[in-house]
């Protein structure tokens, strides 16, 4: 990275700005987490094209060796997260963990193992229906179904109108769902089925306590990462410091409650090298 030493941008609330000063004056207490898709990589119209944004592992790797913890935090499969983000076998990223499947799934890269409980029967009920179930409803042209093993996951990006099948689609999806004892996680142009009972604020905040860390920061793009806000502003109320970071502006519900909102995970990725200056040792 050269001698340039990239500025921290400065949060826009006080809960946000102490979160950051006690991450840089403690690092060894803390936790990073970051959500993948949006976050650490653009979103993508097909979602297996998904990649880390260049200078993520880069960063990610400068990073996790002077803080308490690094980890993702994702919907996707642990092992997909790793493969797309390219995080296996990188010098730095030893202590890195993945949390797949909202935290069902577990990888650490210490072992290069993922450990899961089996996937839920209602999944591939579910699966099995959806795509005679998406015919008989007229589901819109460009409609499409991704397998998440322990999910499965209604896209509508590449309908010609991928809002109106996204709304026209959320109702019967959920009818569906709720008849296989599964939930709806609505995100951005994606509508995923999945069981309820794990979300990324559950993980978050067990991977919080597990690691014994004394400041959290999360960063995230989309409504699934809701619940992992709500832990950090849990753990703010217990009177650990925490800094939530969005990453863009396509979900409002989300911004508006950031400390730090950022353009997009090219943004992001600059925040992680900037703090990997900020706490390096010959740091000021």
């Amino acid at each position: 990275m050269g001698s340039h030493r990239s500025e921290l941008p400065v949060p826009r609330t006080a809960a946000g700005r102490e979160a950051m000063d006690a991450l840089v004056a403690r690092p060894a207490s803390a936790v990073v987490a970051l959500d993948f898709d949006g976050t650490l990589a653009d979103i993508v119209p097909d979602p297996e094209q998904a990649r880390a944004h260049e200078g993520a592992v880069e960063a990610l790797a400068g990073l996790a060796p002077r803080v308490g913890a690094v980890a993702v935090v994702t919907g996707r499969p642990a092992v997909t997260a790793v493969r797309y983000g390219g995080f296996d076998g990188v010098a730095g990223l030893e202590r890195m963990t993945v949390l797949g499947h909202y935290g069902a799934e577990r990888w650490d890269a210490a072992t290069g193992t993922v450990h899961s409980p089996p996937p839920p029967p209602g999944v591939a009920a579910a699966r099995a229906e959806l795509p005679g179930f998406l015919d008989g409803i007229g589901a819109w042209q460009g409609t499409w179904i991704e397998e998440k093993g322990r999910a499965v996951a209604v896209h509508t990006r590449r309908a010609q109108d991928p809002q109106a099948a996204f709304d026209a689609l959320r109702g019967p999806l959920t009818e569906l769902a709720a008849r296989h004892g599964l939930i709806v996680e609505p995100g951005r142009m994606v509508l995923e089925l999945r069981p309820a009972g794990m979300d990324k604020g559950v993980a978050l905040a067990d991977y919080v306590r597990e690691s014994g860390a004394q400041c959290v920061l999360y960063a995230g793009d989309d409504l699934g990462d809701l619940p992992a806000y709500a832990a950090v502003e849990k753990l703010r109320s217990d009177g650990v410091p925490g800094l939530l970071v969005c990453s863009g502006t396509e979900v409002p519900d989300l911004a508006d409650r950031a400390d730090l909102v950022l353009p997009g995970p090219g943004a992001v990725v600059d925040l992680l090298a900037a703090l990997a200056q900020a706490v390096a040792p010959d740091a000021g």
